[in-house]
């Protein structure tokens, strides 16, 4: 509910701003023009409650507060924290049994940044710190900023070359982990970069391969060469904790504490350049965010793209669901190391939820962004979140766009649904092409003199911002005077276990104007019948919405982009069924 709340916030709130003398009495005594507290409340509870005002401009944010930056450094922070709250508990580890108040925690902050200037430690040095979620984590993350001393987060997942990459590129002087997690040993990682460790006396050596590092904090069992968390704690004497003291008038709040590694993004990038899936998303993307962009062949090729990802550590792919579709579909996926991925973006048509699922199964993504666009749009209106629930994820294209305005109309009289009602979707925003080259009369078709861009797409909106796309107009099939939105129909032909992808059409029928016909590639090595299809379809979705034609296919027309060509398709099917 919370994330769903501050998407609220940020598509609704003008309403309740534009109208506070429509607020709740509690609100409107304590109310004042730019008081962030009312707005907050305000936004909190009034999000759908005065209508707009008309002729203002909403285009425009800006991140006003009365309220001002702190002016402390982490340790005056935390030191204000244990005066005020000394007896409040601060920390709780439960799987190590740790639990510290705010003054057991403050204390054991000085006692490690005294430690850490007595082990010869000074402003400006920089600290490692190398393992999983634990006590001494954080504990060296407030020591460090307490002593002056540059925090450097280092990935418990690393392994050799990144270990000593991000060593050697900071210039750690020290470092602090345990001995071992699950797989990882820690020490013995470093003997091997370091092996001066083995005959370093009191834990201090001099590496040949990292000349700065001289120093191996361990913090569980005690280790040759190294020192132990407990002999930190209680090295400080009066003399390094006065030193401390006098410090802290000389550090500033704008001084440097803590270095982030970040892994560039290694995206792979199966779609072509030429269509705004490529060129926009992809390199515009690589430009503005500096992420590696790795293009597995000229042309789509779906085992060219597992190689890419196992051999090039891509964590990010990008992929049409027919793509998609076609990865998950090799026989010998099992046999590529696709533990690199971190997420999957899809585009270009609405992406089948069992589809998505068996991308997490099946290939290891653990995040799916959804989203919906049309080139015209530049091309996105519509994005999900990586934390979206598994509804939001199957079952919408995303949220509203920040700039981007939608509304849903009534295919006929052009009127605004009701909101949750199905219509036409129409795209106002900065990102609507200025039209169609050399075409005035398609422009105008397209784009309404208030520059509302008409989608053709059959959709919904929710009051959280979410689209969901019910189908085409133009592939929206008319049987007997019902409307059939051919997606509905093959979400859940993708629920069969022996199907791989399905595709919907409408095909000619004397009696009924059309009949729903489906065309369907099956798994490799399965075997199916139009009865079976039928007899799966029945009982599970209304019965003129069940497919009168089920026909096998090994491939469908397809766009160089990668997207159905369903009035290809259509033809084709009526030549074979000699309709």
């Amino acid at each position: 509910m919370a994330t769903h709340l501050l998407r609220q916030l940020s598509v609704f709130s003008r309403r309740a701003v534009l109208q506070p003398l429509q607020v709740v009495s509690s609100l409107q005594k304590t109310w004042t023009p730019g008081n962030p507290t009312w707005l907050w409340c305000c936004r909190s509870l009034h999000v759908d409650s005065p209508p707009m005002v008309p002729g203002q401009s909403f285009s425009y944010v800006h991140g006003a507060s009365s309220v001002s930056l702190l002016g402390q450094t982490v340790g005056q922070s935390l030191q204000a924290a244990a005066d005020r709250w000394p007896h409040r508990e601060a920390l709780v580890f439960l799987q190590d049994g740790v639990r510290k108040t705010f003054s057991q925690f403050q204390e054991n902050v000085d006692q490690a940044a005294a430690g850490l200037l007595a082990l010869g430690l000074k402003r400006g040095d920089r600290l490692g710190v190398w393992g999983p979620n634990t006590y001494h984590w954080i504990l060296f993350q407030f020591a460090t900023a307490k002593a002056g001393i540059i925090l450097v987060s280092i990935n418990p997942a690393y392994q050799l070359k990144e270990l000593e990459y991000t060593l050697r590129k900071v210039q750690c002087k020290a470092v602090v982990c345990p001995t071992q997690f699950k797989t990882q040993r820690f020490c013995d990682m470093l003997r091997q970069i370091c092996p001066e460790m083995e005959t370093a006396e009191s834990g201090v050596f001099r590496s040949s391969r990292l000349p700065d590092l001289c120093m191996v904090i361990v913090t569980d069992s005690r280790q040759t060469g190294t020192v132990h968390v407990e002999d930190v704690m209680q090295a400080g004497s009066r003399k390094h904790h006065q030193e401390l003291q006098d410090l802290q008038t000389k550090l500033s709040f704008d001084d440097p504490i803590n270095i982030q590694f970040t892994s560039p993004i290694r995206a792979c990038v199966p779609v072509p350049l030429y269509h705004c899936f490529g060129s926009v998303l992809g390199g515009m993307c690589m430009a503005l965010h500096g992420i590696t962009q790795v293009f597995p062949s000229a042309g789509y090729d779906s085992r060219a793209n597992l190689e890419a990802i196992q051999n090039e550590r891509c964590n990010f792919l990008y992929g049409t669901p027919t793509m998609y579709i076609d990865m998950l579909g090799q026989p010998d996926l099992h046999k590529y190391d696709l533990s690199s991925v971190e997420t999957g973006y899809t585009g270009g048509s609405p992406c089948p939820p069992e589809v998505m699922r068996k991308l997490k199964t099946h290939m290891n993504v653990k995040n799916i962004i959804t989203s919906y666009g049309t080139t015209e749009n530049s091309p996105i209106t519509f994005l999900g979140f990586p934390r979206d629930n598994e509804e939001l994820m199957t079952q919408t294209v995303g949220c509203i766009l920040n700039h981007t305005e939608a509304k849903v109309v009534d295919v006929s009289s052009g009127e605004v649904v009701p909101l949750g009602d199905p219509g036409e979707l129409l795209i106002r925003a900065y990102s609507v092409m200025l039209g169609y080259w050399d075409d005035s009369d398609k422009t105008n078709e397209a784009i309404s003199k208030d520059r509302w861009y008409r989608t053709g797409d059959i959709a919904s909106l929710d009051r959280f911002g979410y689209c969901r796309i019910v189908g085409r107009i133009k592939d929206m099939i008319i049987r007997g005077g019902e409307n059939i939105y051919p997606a509905e129909i093959e979400q859940f032909l993708h629920t069969h276990p022996n199907v791989q992808e399905a595709q919907v059409i409408g095909v000619r029928d004397e009696r009924m104007g059309e009949q729903v016909c489906a065309c369907i590639r099956l798994t490799e090595g399965q075997d199916c019948s139009r009865e079976e299809i039928r007899d799966f379809c029945k009982g599970q979705i209304s019965h003129f919405k069940i497919p009168h034609y089920v026909v096998f296919v090994d491939s469908y027309p397809l766009t160089a982009s990668g997207k159905i060509q369903k009035i290809k398709l259509s033809v084709e099917m009526e030549k074979k069924l000699g309709l």
